[in-house]
């Protein structure tokens, strides 16, 4: 998730848990644990940006983490704070809640999260939020404006706006899980119709909403891309052939990174040729555009360039913006047209 997400999902948290003891600083101490995991962003000063990837979301959210730094903070606050009127139990409460919550928040996302590092790099992903989803966010930030407004740090009604809006959010991260498990019912229907020989596939939402669906069916030489929306009329989707074209990665295979950028994409990548060297794109985070047809651009892509050492640079390609028929394509598909 965003970093505003965790912000006011913490600080509400956090009101909820020790507001009528800790006044506002409840919300800070909140805002504060829930966001320590992205600390790992510190290092990508100094990895390669395919080392970047698997840093993210790697040991700093992991269950390991969560478990070693809860009383490490506890024991920080308690320090720190010239009155501490809370139990441990509450202490307990409001950081390792901070730290459990971020680190669940994140696996709902394209992304993945590294849950059991370093003991297994598996990554956890439910593919059911985009990494910011205002429909998640908003009630949050409505009750964090509130509690930041309201003046009186006793008042009665500040647990009420933060339990609001904890739980109008708590009902859509719900209801997410029912879309997704429906859109997967519909993806199988359609492998199935169309006599796929799918080795795999998924699906996950479009930006800033899960109205509208991306559906990626994995082939042996290939992907099926498709796109779904709730409001359509009928339970099909209309999918393209996407080559893999793995054979152009033969050269680089002995890097590191090539290998990095392999084991973040969960194997769901495409390559091109390009001037320089060849670009890899991680397909999972869906297309410049809602349709295979044109071939669009991928969103998520990595320029693989040899050098005259004959190593490789790998760097992240410049990020390419949305123009406005490109939203307007992506308004119109969510209403089902």
């Amino acid at each position: 998730m965003d970093s505003l997400t965790h912000t006011v999902l913490g600080a509400c948290l956090g009101e909820v848990v020790a507001g009528k003891k800790l006044g506002k600083k409840a919300m800070l101490i909140g805002a504060l644990v829930n966001n320590l995991p992205d600390i790992d962003m510190v290092a990508n000063f100094w990895s390669s940006p395919a080392q970047g990837l698997l840093t993210h979301r790697g040991i700093t959210h992991s269950i390991l983490f969560a478990v070693v730094m809860t009383p490490l903070l506890i024991l920080l606050f308690k320090k720190t704070l010239k009155e501490d009127p809370l139990s441990f139990t509450r202490w307990l409460v409001l950081v390792g809640h901070g730290l459990f919550l971020h680190i669940l928040m994140d696996a709902f996302t394209t992304y993945g999260t590294g849950w059991f590092e370093p003991f297994d790099h598996t990554r956890v992903s439910f593919n059911t939020l985009f990494i910011l989803d205002p429909f998640f966010m908003v009630p949050l930030l409505i009750a964090f404006i509130f509690l930041l407004l309201l003046k009186n740090e006793k008042h009665k009604t500040r647990a009420w706006f933060a339990g609001t809006g904890l739980s109008v959010s708590a009902l859509y991260l719900l209801a997410t899980f029912g879309i997704k498990l429906n859109v997967n019912r519909i993806i199988e229907k359609e492998i199935l119709r169309n006599g796929f020989v799918a080795t795999d596939y998924m699906g996950s939402p479009t930006p800033l909403n899960t109205i509208l669906w991306y559906a990626i069916v994995k082939e042996e030489k290939g992907f099926r891309i498709g796109y779904y929306s709730i409001l359509d009329k009928t339970n099909t989707i209309t999918f393209e052939m996407m080559d893999k074209n793995d054979s152009l990665l033969t050269p680089y295979k002995k890097s590191d990174d090539v290998h990095r950028l392999i084991r973040f994409s969960q194997d769901y990548y495409c390559v091109k040729e390009t001037e320089e060297g060849i670009m890899f794109s991680d397909i999972r985070f869906g297309q410049l555009g809602i349709s295979a047809k044109g071939k669009p651009s991928f969103v998520f892509n990595f320029d693989v360039i040899p050098k005259l050492d004959q190593s490789i640079d790998v760097k992240q390609s410049k990020f390419k913006t949305a123009n406005s028929q490109d939203l307007k394509a992506l308004y119109n598909r969510i209403k089902g047209i």
